[in-house]
């Protein structure tokens, strides 16, 4: 029962990832952060592989890497836009 709530697979998690992605890719990272944004991707797909594999407790981590890296270059991104001159 303790693991219960750790048992089940990190959909959310996945979700925040994929949706932290998207929003980066919307605000340019890629060509302005395209390092970060790289290893958003990358631990995204580890944690789908994870995920497919039934290690949901690796795939939740790696999933929250990934929407982490993402928020960050959404921020370098966002930041890259606003000091460029009008």
């Amino acid at each position: 029962a303790v693991l219960g709530g750790c048992a089940g697979a990190p959909v959310q998690e996945m979700s925040n990832a994929r949706q932290a992605i998207r929003a980066a890719e919307h605000a340019g990272a890629a060509a302005t952060a395209p390092v970060v944004m790289g290893e958003a991707k990358q631990l995204l797909k580890s944690a789908e592989s994870l995920l497919r594999r039934g290690d949901y407790r690796s795939a939740r981590d790696q999933a929250e890497l990934a929407r982490t890296r993402a928020v960050e270059a959404r921020s370098l991104a966002e930041t890259a836009k606003a000091s460029q001159p009008p």
